[in-house]
């Protein structure tokens, strides 16, 4: 059995999936290290009632994969955001419904006074069903990248090696998608000025 590492020494991921393989128990210690990240970024993308399950799924299938993780291939932070990707992609339907929902919800009754508050949550609010309808008209794979990128923190080459897909295509879908929600929020800023 291999000793314990040295204390205050923290093994590093490809270390620790490598020696899971022997030790099952020590994939737990990824487990605890990225599963709130997973959560929060399946719970932002389609809702926290699914969040639970798939995160858990995301794990599920990482330790039942982890003997083909390769850490030559990337770290395996993005390789997790993969496997939650694709579980979210599996739950598209879930997804749209979810975002079409999001546009018909209407502004909260502010009642807590703070001027900037309400005038900002308002403004937010009138918004929400042109970006939420924007964000619904993306193409899939460019509705992936927004998401990694903003619910997920990733920078280009990590949605690469989540996606498995080159960087260049990243900044492409980056810029399409970009370009889209200005556009559609561009609109909408310009009718709600006039109103």
């Amino acid at each position: 059995m291999k000793a314990p590492p040295e204390a205050g020494l923290v093994p590093d991921d490809a270390e620790l999936v490598a020696s899971s393989v022997r030790e099952p128990e020590r994939f737990a210690l990824l487990y605890d290290r990225y599963f709130d990240d997973i959560h929060r970024y399946l719970a932002a993308r389609l809702g926290r009632e699914n969040a639970d399950d798939l995160a858990a799924e995301t794990f599920l299938i990482a330790f039942r994969r982890r003997k083909d993780f390769d850490a030559s291939r990337g770290a395996l932070r993005p390789w997790l955001y993969g496997i939650a990707t694709n579980l979210a992609s599996q739950h598209r339907r879930t997804e749209r419904r979810r975002l079409k929902a999001l546009g018909r919800v209407r502004a909260e009754d502010a009642i807590d006074g703070h001027e900037e508050h309400v005038a900002s949550r308002v403004t937010a609010e009138a918004l929400r069903p042109d970006l939420v309808r924007a964000m619904r008209d993306l193409a899939p794979g460019d509705r992936d990248v927004v998401f990694l990128s903003v619910l997920g923190g990733l920078g280009y080459d990590d949605i690469a090696q989540a996606l498995g897909i080159p960087s260049g295509t990243v900044g492409s879908r980056l810029n399409r998608a970009r370009k889209r929600l200005r556009g559609a929020l561009g609109s909408a800023i310009d009718s709600t000025e006039e109103d």
